[in-house]
């Protein structure tokens, strides 16, 4: 089945460049996550190209996760759609003429775009991962590109930071994989590390059980532990930034550190229960953000 009978929504003969940035808003707009996916305080003119991204990687993940049969080949074609779209500039469909503009104006790499499509196809292929390389091979696809977009789009693209993006990036892949053990193994799907588990001798079995004692704990804790160091050294980003994107990458480490803190207060017990931010929460985390901002950094400094 062709992506056209799919999500017919997403195709409009003769549509502008202008329609397609507002349906990839819609989608942006319409969708829950732990923060409002573009800050009001960034620059107006730099939005729509937040929003082409986050449409493009929102559908990238529909496809992947939503689709009974034939996943694979829906994200073949995806590719193949994107790989036309920006080479060929031919297509009517709407994030792709969104993301065709996006790629062009701020010369973003084809390849970040496709290694969004390659983590889900992964996902297809994997429902575990043998080692902690393993699992930092997919962040590396799933995630870091996303960041690294992020930094392009608000001119703060270079080594140092797209470095510094990365482990931000992993940090908050890995926070959303422990806040989702139960969640994701109902999907069949297993993201901490065989090795690991080995090593703290708690098996699938158990996990499939629910099974929660010391040894479970015990895991949890590293594995948090692992993404919290991520999140901290890629926190030390945001005093090498400049302007009003500081407080948007602020507030992607707080987030992220306090779900982890979270899971900590829970005593690691995410198999029942799934740790969230509060509406308050939100709202305090991003009055402190804003006033660390306008302070100079005097309330977090480099570290949180």
């Amino acid at each position: 089945m062709r992506l056209s009978q799919i999500s017919p929504e997403l195709y409009r003969k003769g549509a502008t460049t202008s329609d397609a940035y507002q349906h990839c808003r819609k989608i942006g707009t319409n969708h829950y996550e732990n923060f409002t996916v573009v800050s009001r305080l960034l620059p107006r003119k730099k939005r729509k190209y937040v929003y082409a991204l986050y449409a493009f990687s929102r559908y990238t993940d529909d496809l992947g996760d939503e689709l009974e049969d034939g996943n694979s080949s829906a994200l073949d074609q995806w590719e193949q759609e994107l790989e036309k779209s920006i080479k060929n500039g031919t297509t009517d469909n709407l994030i792709l003429i969104a993301l065709r503009d996006t790629v062009h104006e701020l010369d973003l790499s084809l390849e970040w775009l496709k290694k969004i499509i390659h983590a889900n196809r992964m996902d297809q292929l994997n429902n575990s991962y043998e080692t902690y390389e393993d699992l930092l091979h997919y962040c590396d696809h799933s995630a870091n590109p996303v960041g690294r977009i992020f930094l392009k789009i608000f001119d703060q693209s270079s080594e140092r930071n797209n470095a510094l993006s990365d482990k931000t990036c992993t940090g908050l892949q890995l926070t959303n994989f422990w806040q989702d053990v139960n969640r994701d193994e109902k999907m069949g799907r297993v993201y901490i590390p065989v090795e690991d588990m080995e090593h703290f001798n708690y098996s699938r079995e158990k996990l499939e059980k629910r099974v929660y004692n010391e040894n479970f704990v015990n895991l949890m804790k590293f594995e948090v532990n692992r993404a919290r160091k991520l999140l901290k050294e890629g926190f030390t980003l945001v005093p090498l930034l400049e302007g009003r994107i500081k407080i948007d990458v602020r507030l992607f480490n707080l987030g992220g550190l306090k779900i982890l803190n979270k899971i900590g207060q829970i005593n690691y017990d995410v198999l029942h229960t799934r740790p969230t931010i509060s509406k308050f929460e939100k709202v305090t985390l991003f009055s402190l953000s804003l006033l660390d901002h306008l302070l100079g950094g005097a309330i977090y400094g480099k570290q949180p």
